[in-house]
C-alpha cells in the first residue's frame, strides 16, 4: 500500500475524477430528461436508481479491465475501417440518443394528448429505468476506457469513480428540477441529447470530435437560456407590479 503515499498516484485521481465527472455531464442531462416526464413521487427514486446503476456498472467493468480492453481490439473491417466492440457500442448509444431525442423533441411540440383531449400518460418507471440502464452501459464503457489510459491502479480508478458519481449524484438533483421547471430548457437538453448522439456515432466510425468543442457549445446554450429565464423573470415581476 506504499503506492497511497505517492503524489503522482493522487495527481492521477484528481485528474482522472475531473474527466469521470466532465464525461458525466452527458449522463446528468439524459437522465434529467427522462425523470422530468415521471410523476414528481417518482422521479426522484428513478434519478437515485439510475445514478447508482452507473455506479456499479462502472465499478464492474474496471473489475474486468482485460475486458474492457479487448473491447478496443479490431471485430471487422468495412471499407478499410477497422470495428471494434466499443464502437458498435458507441454507434448503438448514438443512434438511441438520436431516437430519443428526436421522439422526445416530437412530443414536446407536437403534444401527446389524444383526440379526447385527455392529459398525456406518464411512462412507465421501470421502462425509465431501463433506458437510464442502457445509456448509462455506453456511456460507462467510454468512460472507463479512457480511465484505463490515464491510471495504472484500479484502486485509483474505482476512487475518482465514486467521488464523480457523487457529485453527479449531486448535482443531478438541481438540474432535473430546473428541466422540469422550464419546459425551454428542456427543450435544449434535448437538442444537447442529439449533439451527444452524433459525437457517439462519430467515436464510433473513427470520426473523433473534441469533447470540448461540444461541452463548449453546450455551457454556450445553457448561459443564453439562463439569460433568457432571467429576462422572462424580470418582466413578469415589472408586469406583476403594474398590476399592482
Amino acid at each position: 500500500m506504499e503506492w497511497i503515499a505517492d503524489p503522482q498516484i493522487w495527481a492521477s485521481l484528481v485528474t482522472l475524477t475531473v474527466m469521470e465527472i466532465v464525461l458525466g455531464i452527458d449522463n446528468i442531462v439524459f437522465i434529467s430528461v427522462l425523470v422530468s416526464r415521471l410523476p414528481a413521487s417518482s422521479a426522484d427514486s428513478a434519478r437515485r436508481i439510475g445514478l447508482s446503476l452507473a455506479l456499479v456498472l462502472r465499478i464492474l467493468l474496471l473489475l474486468v479491465i482485460s475486458w474492457i480492453i479487448g473491447l478496443t481490439a479490431p471485430l471487422f473491417t468495412v471499407f478499410g475501417e477497422a470495428f471494434s466492440w466499443r464502437d458498435m457500442i458507441l454507434l448503438a448509444g448514438g443512434a438511441f440518443l438520436l431516437f430519443k431525442g428526436t421522439l422526445e423533441i416530437h412530443s414536446g411540440i407536437e403534444g401527446e394528448e389524444d383526440e379526447h383531449g385527455a392529459q398525456p400518460k406518464h411512462p412507465a418507471f421501470w421502462s425509465v429505468i431501463v433506458q437510464i440502464l442502457l445509456i448509462d452501459l455506453v456511456f460507462s464503457v467510454d468512460s472507463i476506457v479512457t480511465a484505463v489510459g490515464m491510471a495504472e491502479h484500479v484502486e485509483v480508478m474505482i476512487a475518482a469513480v465514486v467521488i464523480s458519481i457523487g457529485i453527479m449524484f449531486v448535482a443531478s438533483g438541481p438540474v432535473a428540477a430546473f428541466i422540469k421547471e422550464h419546459p425551454t430548457t428542456k427543450m435544449l437538453a434535448l437538442s444537447f441529447l442529439l449533439l451527444i448522439g452524433v459525437a457517439l456515432i462519430a467515436d464510433g466510425l473513427g470520426f473523433h470530435i473534441p469533447r470540448a468543442y461540444i461541452y463548449f457549445a453546450m455551457a454556450f446554450s445553457a448561459l443564453v437560456e439562463v439569460l433568457n429565464i432571467m429576462r422572462h423573470r424580470k418582466r413578469k415581476a415589472m408586469h406583476v407590479e403594474n398590476q399592482n
